[in-house]
């Protein structure tokens, strides 16, 4: 059989491929400054080319690592230098933007930031948002059905997605293309590749919905005296703003200190407060919406649900709020630090971190944790310095975050998927039954495991 190389090199040109040396140029990802690791990165421009490629590793049993972004947080791209990676960096265009349909064609490779962008330009607006969006592309937001900070008001990620192309690990290529609302033909096969973390098949084109842009947009930073007053304010937001209500972020006092402190963010309210929350609303009537806001943040004041609060007043004011929530980089040193996100009902989140600070502090007691997340859609983020590089550090750390989640029936991952790092605790997520199921889906779609190996199922 001729080798691999020769025969990717001669179906896509030289130009398409970089070698183990160029490729070793490459971090592995925002996470890992480490040198990537490859025998070649393949860089398609096109669906077809995405085929030929997955036909000729298909007939050489050749492994394959999709890349996008590689912003993943769970070493959902890993690779080794006998695996090939597929980059769809190439593939990065914005092929139709329709305003009347309301919906946008996109190629995998596209950077959420710069779709947001040219759909804002046409009035529109892409929910799907998060603090990656300056380099996710995507084709990983679908792979790893991506949330983020909009959740709460438009869904997760595969909520956006009405059609969907994808190439299987032999070649096949999968077209669902269309900008149909409602299409009950049969199963809806988008749905196995979307939160697939790429395993199944790579996605390669999608279209999505978009919304009008908002004529409105209200947000608060507001201090809380406890956890009881950030589920009764949520409720109380809900009740009183309704659909309104795109966003609630929760930070705990000790990660709001944290970014806060001198060098750090400029703290817009005392840093001694034990909870503070972060809230939008978006509207369409500009003569009552601000009105309305004030209202309900000044009632929910008076009735003692927040002890302070800061109505921003232009958009870089407001932009400064959420750099808080988003711009976590001062806690990210010392390393080791370890990112987790986890979903669990808000009515357990108070004991369950109570718990979580427990067990670190009897299994790594040297480390220092911090807690936030989209407390309105059941995510929490947890940022745990080691403290110490002992090589069971990693261990520990994950015990004292997944260990406590079981009694509380929650989730090992809320929105950044399963990759390599979780693998192991899945089972105490999904049943025997579920992960029996996921292992027939791998096996009957991708059944000599070329595609991500030992992503989320062996």
């Amino acid at each position: 059989m001729p080798n691999i190389v020769n025969s990717l090199k001669a179906e896509l040109g030289e130009g398409a491929i970089l070698s183990r040396s160029d490729v070793a140029k490459r971090a592995v990802s925002y996470w890992d400054n480490s040198p990537m690791q490859a025998k070649v990165l393949l860089r398609p421009k096109s669906t077809q080319e995405v085929s030929k490629i997955l036909q000729i590793c298909h007939a050489h049993r050749q492994s394959v690592v999709t890349h996008g972004g590689n912003t993943t947080c769970v070493q959902g791209t890993h690779s080794t230098e006998n695996d090939i990676i597929l980059s769809l960096e190439r593939m990065n265009g914005i092929t139709e933007i329709d305003t009347v349909a309301g919906t946008a064609t996109l190629q995998a490779g596209a950077v959420l930031e710069v779709v947001q962008n040219a759909v804002k330009e046409k009035g529109l607006f892409l929910p799907l948002d998060l603090g990656a969006r300056g380099s996710c592309t995507i084709g990983g937001n679908l792979a790893t059905n991506a949330g983020g900070v909009n959740v709460l008001r438009y869904g997760m990620a595969r909520s956006m997605v009405l059609g969907l192309e994808a190439v299987l690990p032999d070649g096949t290529i999968i077209s669902s293309m269309d900008k149909m609302l409602k299409n009950n033909a049969g199963y809806d096969l988008k749905q196995l590749f979307i939160g697939s973390e790429g395993t199944l098949g790579i996605i390669t084109n999608t279209i999505v919905k978009l919304m009008p842009c908002s004529t409105t947009t209200n947000t608060a930073f507001v201090a809380l005296p406890d956890f009881k007053s950030v589920s009764q304010l949520l409720t109380y937001l809900k009740k009183n703003i309704g659909s309104n209500l795109s966003a609630f972020e929760v930070m705990w006092g000790s990660y709001y200190a944290a970014v806060t402190k001198p060098g750090g963010h400029r703290a817009p309210l005392d840093r001694t407060y034990p909870f503070y929350a972060l809230f939008e609303c978006d509207g369409s009537d500009p003569a009552r919406d601000d009105e309305r806001f004030l209202e309900v943040v000044e009632t929910a004041f008076s009735d003692g649900l927040i002890l302070d609060a800061v109505i921003p007043k232009s958009e870089n004011e407001r932009q400064s709020l959420w750099d808080i929530r988003d711009d976590f980089e001062d806690i990210l040193q010392p390393k080791p630090v370890y990112l987790y996100d986890v979903s669990l009902s808000i009515s357990s989140m108070e004991d369950y971190v109570k718990k979580v600070k427990y067990q670190l502090a009897r299994l790594l007691p040297q480390s220092k944790v911090y807690v936030l997340g989209h407390v309105g859609d059941g995510n929490l983020h947890f940022f745990v310095q080691a403290g110490t590089e002992a090589g069971n550090s990693r261990h520990l750390s994950d015990l004292a975050i997944y260990e406590p989640l079981r009694e509380y029936k929650g989730s090992i991952s809320a929105e950044h998927g399963i990759g390599l790092e979780k693998k192991q605790w899945l089972s105490q997520t999904r049943s025997s039954a579920e992960i029996a199921l996921m292992r027939l889906l791998k096996n009957t779609l991708d059944p000599y495991k070329i595609l991500n190996p030992g992503i989320v199922v062996d």
